[in-house]
């Protein structure tokens, strides 16, 4: 009678997990909701706000980490508006075309977390690497180390002098650094 039960709890235990196992799978192979968005209004070096049917979306590109737009850097002993440039090269990125918008999760301040691309070029180009590339920003992910590597290499953007990164400057400000939130879309 002993053997019999704990066959069947195996087999309950067994069937079980083959069912987390084939829910994990789905949940990882689903693509995450994607939006086209064509109207655009630049915040900052790595945010932006677009409209859709009446109604405002607040995107934080994700894995990237810009200069905030009053931040400044120094290069040769003069200071210069890294910010601000950081904000305009993101405006000529996102400004080829409408963006398609991988969203992933929300922050602490409800914006959504996304991985846009432009609809430009055959596979679309990513804005958050090309910001890193370009020097605008700093990478929070594994996915633009090379991009960061480069752009520091080459010394592009705030990397052709000193800067204070950018989450150091949002904490000596007294802002606190952005914190992700479980996904919630």
């Amino acid at each position: 009678m002993t053997r019999l039960r704990w066959r069947r709890r195996l087999r309950s235990l067994a069937a079980l997990m083959a069912l987390t196992g084939l829910a994990f799978t789905a949940w990882v192979w689903l693509p995450a909701p994607t939006v086209t968005v064509p109207l655009v209004h630049v915040i900052d070096g790595d945010s932006l706000t677009v409209r859709q049917d009446d109604t405002a979306l607040s995107i934080r590109l994700s894995g990237v980490d810009a200069v905030e737009y009053r931040q400044g850097c120094a290069r040769a002993a003069a200071r210069w508006p890294c910010g601000q440039e950081a904000r305009s090269a993101l405006a000529k990125l996102a400004g080829r075309g409408p963006l398609h918008c991988e969203l992933t999760a929300k922050d602490r301040y409800a914006r959504t977390l996304a991985t846009c691309r432009t609809a430009v070029f055959p596979n679309g180009l990513d804005l958050g690497a090309e910001l890193v590339r370009q020097g605008w920003a700093v990478a929070t992910s594994d996915a633009y180390r090379i991009e960061e590597a480069e752009a520091q290499a080459k010394r592009r953007g705030i990397w052709q002098g000193d800067f204070v990164r950018p989450a150091e400057w949002r904490a000596a400000q007294g802002r606190p650094a952005t914190v992700l939130a479980a996904p919630d879309l």
